[in-house]
């Protein structure tokens, strides 16, 4: 509508009214071809962005030589959150199985990701959050897929430490919640602990301060005004539940953090 009326107006000016009804035609054609310009250029984005996350999640999960069916249950689980279905979920697929491959180029498939993330750190976070939530689905890192997750890591821009906190936030999240009086096992506390960013020696404030600001930092709605695809919301309230989960262990075990 906009680009008709300023059409209309331009031919208005420089040519009457036949130049008005000219200038709409052309300033309608041109919005139309634009909103067609814009929309594909979505799809076409959005569809890198699938590729990229699902073929470098098939190299991840085959770094150990297998592939189990816990970390395929994880990818399907993936497909659910990011709602593929169709089309979408059929590309994802086929994106993990030539990530599975033993000539698939891994650092250009990281480079096109990076293209795509253009460094906004909170998709390339939850992008990393993607892989590790794969890998670590059969309940355990194995030395050669943590290696290769700071190798992607290191190429998007980031280092190991984040990989590791991002493992023990995961390590931390899903051995269930710790009953009432009771606490939690040490392997785990320290895995809070480190997904939160301190230390056990902390103080309750700071241990609180931690937890709050990132929290704040990784809500959903403010990672969407930083430039989160909506289809990757779920991701980021997963990640926001994981952190709740690694804080209530710390309390769990510690009468002074509340």
């Amino acid at each position: 509508m906009l680009f008709t009326v300023i059409g209309a107006l331009l031919g208005a000016l420089f040519g009457g009214l036949p130049g008005f009804f000219i200038g709409g035609f052309i300033g309608y054609g041109a919005g139309i071809a634009l909103r067609r310009t814009v929309i594909g250029g979505l799809r076409m984005a959005q569809t890198q962005l699938l590729d990229s996350v699902f073929a470098v999640m098939g190299a991840l999960c085959k770094a150990d030589n297998v592939v189990t069916r816990d970390e395929i249950k994880a990818v399907e689980q993936m497909f659910g959150m990011l709602n593929l279905h169709g089309e979408q979920r059929a590309q994802a697929k086929n994106a993990f199985n030539r990530g599975k491959q033993v000539d698939f180029d891994l650092d250009a498939a990281v480079d096109q990701f990076a293209r795509i993330s253009r460094g906004r750190t909170p998709l390339v976070q939850l992008f990393l959050q993607m892989q590790v939530m794969a890998v670590a689905a059969d309940g355990r890192v194995d030395p050669a897929e943590h290696e290769m997750l700071v190798r992607i890591a290191r190429r998007l821009g980031l280092g190991e430490a984040h990989v590791s906190q991002l493992e023990a936030l995961l390590r931390a999240s899903t051995g269930g919640p710790a009953g009432a009086g009771t606490r939690p096992t040490q392997n785990r506390l320290a895995d809070a602990y480190t997904a939160i960013g301190v230390t056990p020696e902390a103080d309750a404030a700071t241990i609180k301060r931690a937890y709050r600001k990132l929290i704040s930092k990784n809500h959903p709605d403010k990672l969407a005004a930083r430039g989160l695809p909506e289809s990757m919301r779920a991701v980021a309230e997963e990640r926001s539940r994981e952190l709740n989960s690694a804080y209530d262990l710390i309390k769990s075990a510690r009468s002074d953090v509340r």
